[in-house]
């Protein structure tokens, strides 16, 4: 006689017992998890996203798990300007306009260059620069 495993830690034999009900259960469907790559934060990037109003905060922190787990943000576009691979994730608060660079085309990490809220419509040159700064310190570091 064999036996498979049952609920609450009893045994159910595959062979029919008199007076006891033994249900075995097909698999319906796997979900395969992705590994989630860490999220590293270069320079002040931290400092920066931990200034956000709670509400953006907890928007960029979901956006990152998303990219963490191997899907892309709700509201993004590339940054080229910083990068090759550099991307912004758009986050909308009623207090203003946030924004989060980061990159994930490498395979140890999801790098977060940097984290600002954003005053005018475009981007300022200083926001794009220290970006591009950390992406082009990041390269150096990975040997790339």
């Amino acid at each position: 006689m064999s036996f498979i495993p049952w609920s609450r830690g009893l045994r159910c034999p595959r062979i029919s017992v008199p007076g006891f009900a033994c249900h075995p259960y097909k698999t319906l469907y796997t979900v395969h998890v992705a590994r989630s790559k860490p999220v590293e934060f270069r320079g002040s990037s931290l400092e920066d996203l931990r200034a956000f109003p709670l509400t953006a905060r907890r928007e960029a922190g979901h956006q990152l798990d998303q990219v963490q787990n191997g899907r892309e943000p709700d509201d993004w576009k590339p940054m080229t300007t910083a990068g090759r691979g550099v991307k912004e994730i758009r986050v909308r608060d009623e207090a203003g306009a946030f924004r989060v660079l980061y990159v994930a085309r490498f395979a140890g990490a999801i790098y977060v260059l940097h984290c600002f809220q954003k005053k005018t419509q475009k981007t300022s040159k200083a926001d794009a620069e220290l970006a591009a700064k950390r992406y082009r310190e990041l390269l150096k570091e990975l040997g790339q």
